[in-house]
């Protein structure tokens, strides 16, 4: 069978739940070709699994923790954290004994507790003896487990253990892969959407050697890229000053002043479905740079030229069914209201404003401020991760895309 082609960045988060079957050693295989294709697994065996592949196997190859019980490392609420971070659970192989757990709604160790509380897709592979699938209880169990929403690979037809053959056979590790791929492109938000991100600081020359610039890590702008991607967009970022990143899957077009960033956005902009601008762009620059560096005793002054509004300038040559997504930091204790007038003097759908006053947010990794559009605040953050942020604007940008296409 051909290998679906990847549509999808690395990064995506993946739990592995491990049952106690003589296939377990078959995983160890699907984890590796899942962190081939970019996948992140974290290992979750059941307790009686792990005569089958210890758990120092799943560590090795994982580079990952893991644990089996709610009560190892109580304090982080494992399953419900493993359940929020994860984009898909396959359970594989998963036994007689699994699935007629999990169709009764039993929560009796790790894998079990975190199959209730997460809102993943999840996927079984079973691979069990042949009478044993076809025992009336397991078909009805996997049943059961369709009819709530779980999708249920079938086991292929083959030689099991020992002399015993027929269907049962924990599948081919590609026919595996292709669903996984398959089910992740089924529930991306973005697929086949272009969307335009600008990220960083801009430096304006002074000289050779000098520059204006600002605190802007880029960081709010990359986990947008990177989220985009984890929902299947084709992702172009216009990148100024960054701290360093990886963005497999995405185009990047590398600029350093205001005026190069605004010609790659004029030039991407019409192709695109969405413009993220969260990069931040210097106000001014020099006049002039000059050709030598400049003798300290000539730095009395420096005539500065104000640079174009780059998002506001664009929002004026917009489609009509393109989302754009603006950013402002302010440094008043009343930077809400401040922020709802730049979003409608820049005609934006939404605009994410911070509070940066004492330095706070550039260049961290968390961020504080509030997300708004025409329907008003639809998010306050304190102190929050700035890919939780990300999240929540791409969710909304693919709100806004529905809405103006339909």
């Amino acid at each position: 069978m051909a290998q679906t082609a990847m549509t999808f960045p690395r990064g995506r988060e993946i739990v592995l739940g491990v049952a106690a079957g003589i296939a377990a050693y078959k995983s160890c295989d699907l984890l590796r070709r899942l962190q081939d294709r970019g996948f992140l697994v974290t290992v979750v065996p059941t307790p009686s699994s792990l005569n089958f592949v210890g758990r120092t196997t799943w560590e090795a190859l994982s580079g990952r923790p893991v644990r089996t019980e709610v009560w190892e490392d109580a304090g982080s609420v494992s399953h419900v954290s493993l359940g929020d971070k994860a984009d898909l659970l396959i359970i594989a192989p998963a036994t007689a004994d699994l699935i007629a757990r999990v169709a009764s709604g039993r929560a009796d160790d790790l894998l079990t507790t975190t199959v209730l509380a997460t809102s993943a897709p999840i996927l079984f592979v079973p691979a069990m003896h042949p009478a044993m699938w076809l025992n009336a209880a397991t078909q009805e169990n996997v049943e059961t487990l369709r009819r709530r929403g779980y999708i249920v690979m079938e086991p292929e037809v083959g030689r099991l253990t020992g002399r015993d053959s027929g269907v049962g056979r924990f599948p081919e590790t590609t026919a595996i892969i292709n669903k996984v791929l398959e089910i992740s492109q089924k529930n991306a938000l973005l697929v086949d959407k272009k969307i335009l991100v600008t990220a960083g600081g801009t430096r304006e020359a002074l000289d050779p050697v000098r520059f204006l610039g600002n605190r802007s890590s880029g960081r709010q702008g990359l986990a947008i890229a990177y989220e985009s991607l984890r929902q299947g967009a084709e992702v172009t970022l216009i990148a100024g000053d960054t701290v360093p990143f990886e963005l497999e899957g995405a185009r990047v077009i590398t600029v350093e002043s205001a005026e190069e960033m605004f010609a790659a956005m004029k030039d991407e902009m019409p192709s695109h479905d969405v413009l993220v601008m969260s990069a931040a762009v210097a106000d001014a620059r020099p006049v002039s740079a000059s050709e030598e560096k400049i003798k300290k005793a000539s730095l009395q002054s420096i005539s500065l030229l104000a640079n174009p509004d780059l998002l506001a300038s664009i929002s004026k040559t917009r489609r009509a069914d393109q989302v754009l997504v603006g950013f402002a930091a302010e440094t008043r204790e009343d930077f809400e209201s401040l922020g709802f007038e730049k979003l409608d003097s820049k005609s934006v759908d939404l605009l994410y404003v911070t509070n940066v006053s004492g330095g706070a947010v550039f260049g961290e990794e968390w961020t504080s401020g509030s997300l708004l559009s025409g329907k008003g605040v639809l998010h306050r953050y304190e102190r929050e991760d700035k890919f939780t942020v990300a999240r929540d604007i791409v969710n909304q940008v693919a709100e806004y895309l529905k809405e103006k296409n339909g």
